[in-house]
């Protein structure tokens, strides 16, 4: 369930970012905890991630793995991705889909823990803030457990030079589990500083999952 330390409505902005670095770049981070949707993927514990990406004229893909610790000893999760992102007048738009594979975990009543998402964001500026929206379906989300959405919405802005400031807020319905519906959120503060980035963030959930505050590092290279 791949990375949400960067506001994902931003994705736009970022593939923008790589297209003019260069066709392919890469990335590796670590992280106290890594969190997906207001959800520890570690136990509460340490991540270490790492993946590249590829872009041509708003053509975007790419691989992203992340150590894991489910209770079922699932220890690797990748991810795999690709869309297409462009300007409509003052918007940003991006669609696409993203598979989620788990190679060493096990099957849950003959269904596999894999699943695929199709996705929409839109994003743009309003004076010194940027605000987006996206949406996340699956026909068959996470352990076969049925059709799934995830809504969110977030807002950054600049703080200082090279340090910005963000919020975001989701929710995620599903069909076919009653009472497991849930919002989640999440504030954070990020930048870089000799040449590696930063990002402190809090995140929290409306029910079931404990609050937790996260600390995490990560280098681009290539380009």
């Amino acid at each position: 369930m791949i990375k949400q330390v960067a506001a994902a409505g931003l994705l736009a902005a970022t593939v923008t970012g790589l297209a003019s670095a260069g066709d392919v770049t890469g990335n590796v981070g670590l992280t106290t905890n890594y969190i997906f949707r207001g959800i520890t993927q570690t136990d509460n514990g340490p991540a270490v991630s790492g993946g590249f990406d590829v872009e041509k004229e708003g053509f975007y893909g790419g691989i992203w793995a992340s150590s894991v610790d489910f209770s079922d000893a699932t220890t690797m999760e990748l991810d795999f991705y690709g869309g297409y992102t462009f300007s409509a007048g003052d918007f940003d738009l991006d669609f696409g889909a993203i598979y989620y594979a788990y190679p060493d975990s096990p099957e849950y009543f003959g269904e596999s823990q894999d699943f695929m998402e199709l996705y929409f964001g839109a994003g743009r500026a309003l004076g010194p803030v940027a605000v987006d929206v996206k949406f996340s379906w699956s026909d068959d989300f996470y352990a076969g457990t049925g059709e799934a959405l995830y809504a969110e919405i977030g807002a950054a802005i600049e703080l200082v030079e090279g340090i910005s400031a963000d919020a975001r807020f989701g929710s995620s319905t599903f069909d076919d589990l009653a009472g497991a519906d849930y919002e989640d959120w999440q504030v954070g503060v990020s930048g870089e500083a000799f040449g590696v980035g930063w990002d402190l963030r809090y995140h929290d959930t409306s029910d079931f999952f404990d609050d937790s505050f996260v600390f995490s590092i990560s280098q681009s290279f290539g380009g």
